[in-house]
């Protein structure tokens, strides 16, 4: 019975594929996957899933981990989270990882297949759950430094579970935001309370750019400054004396939640578009006390034709990190980091040998190993390996920054790049570079970002 299932998903796979071709592309911004190998990969990836799917990993911390989701308002202005806490021990379930199949039909869009590839994907990982308990109640006998995580392109505020669940095993309160300027693959609102209480949800899918350089470049930067003002709202969810409404109306009490920040210990991480968004909000809002950029892709931050010299990289005075995949980036996106350095702010880079832009999110779990690597959803580095690196780094420079009377500065040699594993700043050489510093279009579609 299996193999005949396995048998009809792969040739309908192959069917949508030859029926809607999509370019395939590897996470370097101008490699293309050749079109003759479509089917196979596609076929590849349903045998992978079904017999070489791993699970996201649990974090490494002392702290159990709790899960839950809140959305503030009915409309599509809403702030929307999944929130990863420190809780107490209990005997809740895990947390289902994708909760919608309207999320699957999002990733099918944004990777330009059919849409019944959508369904496929629902019924191969719409079970899967990672290692955070659902509904779990607060460990509240001690305050947690907050951190804001914003996704990237074609993503959703579900996929970096395992950056969440480890940073909060940690003792942190992670607050992942689920963008709605056009950028998530999939997410949804409420038009009003009943639309709520009837589980009638309105579904937002991925915005398509508009044709030509000028206005897409103009679309991501709109969206940048949408996503980091979306950032500074979640904050002031989170902050607030008032409990949060939920209008999820979830078997979870926000106040406990709240109640449980520290305040003056602030920051906020984000992957590839949230790597950008990470810079504009340290320059929108000094309450982000640091930024981690993890792969940040930088276009989106350039005005169009405005000379970079005037852009925000040298305008805000926070400690920021990159932490970069040694696949994924290119000499003009180096050197737009570049601009970030200035004389006595910290900035900090590293680049982990062997790893590609998709180690830093769960989909690189998600599959067995020789399809992560067709797809590139995982490099010649083990996942775990460059998961635990992202976020122990991540965690010395929390604690240098926030001032965290924490051991994690036992990690600190991680920010240096001293390992054997990591690359001292970058791995890309832009001394020889004359092209141009505005990146291609041919950003805008690639495997998730």
């Amino acid at each position: 019975m299996l193999l005949r299932k396995l048998h009809v998903l792969f040739c309908l796979c192959g069917c949508f594929t030859l029926g809607h071709p999509f370019d395939w592309q590897d996470l370097n911004p101008v490699a293309h996957v050749k079109p003759s190998a479509r089917v196979n990969k596609i076929q590849a990836l349903m045998a992978a899933a079904v017999f070489g799917q791993t699970t996201i990993p649990k974090g490494s911390g002392p702290y159990s981990v709790g899960c839950t989701d809140l959305m503030s308002k009915y409309t599509n202005k809403s702030t929307f989270l999944r929130l990863y806490y420190p809780s107490q021990d209990n005997d809740h379930p895990d947390t289902i990882w994708i909760p919608n199949k309207e999320y699957f039909f999002g990733l099918s869009k944004f990777l330009g297949t059919h849409w019944i590839m959508g369904n496929i994907l629902s019924l191969l990982f719409g079970s899967m759950t990672t290692p955070a308990s659902w509904n779990a109640p607060v460990k509240t006998d001690e305050k947690y430094p907050l951190i804001v995580f914003s996704h990237g392109l074609g993503a959703f505020r579900t996929i970096y579970s395992a950056i969440g669940n480890d940073l909060a095993s940690h003792g942190f309160i992670v607050a992942t935001v689920e963008h709605r300027d056009g950028s998530a693959s999939a997410t949804y609102y409420f038009n009003d309370q009943s639309a709520a209480e009837t589980g009638n949800k309105s579904w937002l899918y991925l915005k398509t750019p508009p044709q030509g350089e000028k206005e897409a470049a103009s679309l991501r930067n709109a969206q940048v400054r949408q996503r980091a003002k979306e950032c500074s709202q979640a904050l002031d969810v989170m902050l607030s004396r008032k409990p949060a409404t939920n209008v999820l109306d979830l078997d979870f009490d926000m106040k406990q939640l709240q109640d449980s920040i520290d305040r003056a210990k602030i920051a906020i991480i984000g992957h590839s578009f949230g790597g950008a968004t990470v810079i504009q909000a340290l320059h929108d809002d000094p309450r982000f006390r640091c930024g981690i950029a993890l792969d940040a892709w930088m276009m989106p931050l350039d005005a169009w034709m405005m000379p970079l010299d005037e852009g925000i990289y040298s305008k805000f005075s926070q400690p920021l990190f990159f932490i970069n995949s040694e696949r994924f980036q290119y000499p003009a996106n180096i050197i737009k980091m570049k601009k970030c350095y200035v004389p006595g702010r910290e900035r900090k880079m590293i680049t982990i040998r062997g790893s590609v832009h998709q180690n830093f999110a769960d989909f690189t779990f998600a599959t067995g190993k020789i399809v992560g690597y067709i797809f590139t959803l995982k490099g010649k580095i083990d996942s775990n390996v460059a998961i635990d690196l992202t976020n122990k780094a991540s965690l010395a420079f929390l604690q240098k920054h926030l001032g965290l009377q924490k051991d994690f500065d036992k990690w600190d040699y991680l920010v240096e790049g001293e390992d054997d594993h990591l690359i001292p700043g970058t791995n890309i050489n832009t001394a020889d570079y004359h092209g141009p510093l505005q990146n291609s279009t041919g950003m805008e579609k690639q495997n998730l970002d």
